[in-house]
């Protein structure tokens, strides 16, 4: 773990990728066995629109890790690990209850350099985000409730927050 990165946390996360951006397939990591797994194949004809995974060292509320959306030009691969700035983030909620998702920029693709917050995102592709949240589960016949984009301040105490909680689990 670079050490320049990993003490900047929560304003630079290191983001571990389990579903690239163009697949329909849902991979999940599991902690258990330390293997990635095929949980889904989607059944709705969408496709990530960007590379998914989790926040290394976090514990949300629904006892993962945090969620992790990263807006990167070339989707990576599975079990990728990349350093991500957090811009921003998505509250919804699903049938497992309450879901925060934190909106991330790689900190080494040029391109996304400028972003520092949600504002500075195209509109469209925020709402290119929510549609698929919105229909990726509709044929599967599971509600999911967008509450809405919440703020770059909001996104760093979440992370604050399932970081504490992590660490309060695995120093007990």
């Amino acid at each position: 773990m670079s050490s320049k990165h990993a003490e900047a946390f929560p304003e630079i996360i290191e983001i571990v990728v389990e579903i690239p951006r163009g697949s329909r397939n849902k991979y999940e990591y599991d902690e258990d066995a330390g293997v990635y797994r095929l949980d889904r194949v989607l059944s709705s004809a969408v496709f990530y629109n960007f590379d998914y995974g989790f926040i290394e060292h976090t514990r949300a509320d629904d006892g993962d890790h945090t969620d992790a959306l990263l807006i990167i030009d070339e989707p990576t691969f599975t079990g990728c690990h990349v350093w991500g700035r957090p811009i921003g983030g998505l509250e919804m909620r699903d049938e497992k209850g309450f879901d925060f998702k934190v909106l991330c920029v790689a900190v080494d693709d040029p391109h996304q350099q400028h972003i520092e917050r949600l504002e500075q995102m195209r509109p469209h592709r925020l709402v290119e985000i929510e549609h698929f949240f919105e229909t990726y589960k509709l044929l599967e016949n599971k509600a999911v409730d967008i509450a809405g984009w919440r703020d770059r301040d909001h996104a760093l105490e979440v992370l604050a927050a399932d970081r504490a909680r992590y660490t309060r689990e695995t120093s007990g």
